[in-house]
């Protein structure tokens, strides 16, 4: 599954090329919260070993780290296609029927991410205003728990793009798909993904190719 990302005209096609920058640097920041992670992990190991001498906090910095890496990488999945899909059925479905299906499952994310957004701000809010803090090293969840509901709001647009796109769709089947996930072969989804993280390189690439 992958995007349809062209350059449309209109207004759907000038919001979801806005929105793209958002998710890609949410995205960027939830890889370097896994690498740094990554990092750290190391050096506990190597402080704790060689040294005896294990980083202060180090399980506390793990579970602040949680939130991003769990949840500032949804909202470019989402647009890539990337998530866990049930296309048993829907992969059999074309036209209205199938647009009307991804309209109502837009949907039902948009309600459900909505409700997370609600709860997941007051997490945040009762823990700003209490100094709540982690158990060993005592630093403030605040900023952790503050980015659940901008992750989640950043996801619940790109669920509303969806829906409009696909609802576009729903009453003129034959316009251009934009802002919608389209059905795609496991080969075409891998070429995707290269152009999506490549980029001007993987035009090059097939530019070569070609001659």
């Amino acid at each position: 599954m992958s995007s349809k990302i062209q350059a449309n005209r209109g207004l759907l096609g000038m919001l979801d090329r806005g929105l793209m920058p958002l998710e890609d640097t949410a995205n960027l920041l939830a890889a370097f919260a896994i690498m740094a992670l990554m990092v750290l992990g190391v050096l506990q190991i190597l402080l704790r070993t060689v040294f005896n001498t294990p980083i202060d906090g180090y399980i506390d910095l793990v579970e602040l780290s949680m939130a991003s890496m769990a949840f500032l990488g949804a909202a470019y999945t989402q647009r890539l296609g990337s998530h866990i899909r049930m296309d048993m059925l829907v992969g059999r479905l074309s036209g209205r029927g199938l647009w009307l299906i991804e309209a109502f499952g837009a949907a039902v994310a948009m309600f459900i991410i909505g409700v997370l957004i609600h709860y997941s701000y007051g997490h945040f809010l009762r823990a700003y205003s209490f100094g709540d803090t982690t158990i060993d090293a005592e630093y403030p969840v605040w900023p952790s728990k503050l980015l659940v509901p901008i992750a989640f709001s950043i996801w619940w647009l790109r669920l509303a793009l969806q829906f409009f796109g696909a609802m576009r769709l729903v009453i003129n089947p034959t316009a251009e798909p934009i802002a919608v996930v389209v059905s795609k072969d496991v080969a075409e989804q891998a070429q995707d993904e290269i152009h999506e993280v490549m980029g001007d390189d993987a035009d090059l690439a097939d530019r070569e190719d070609m001659s």
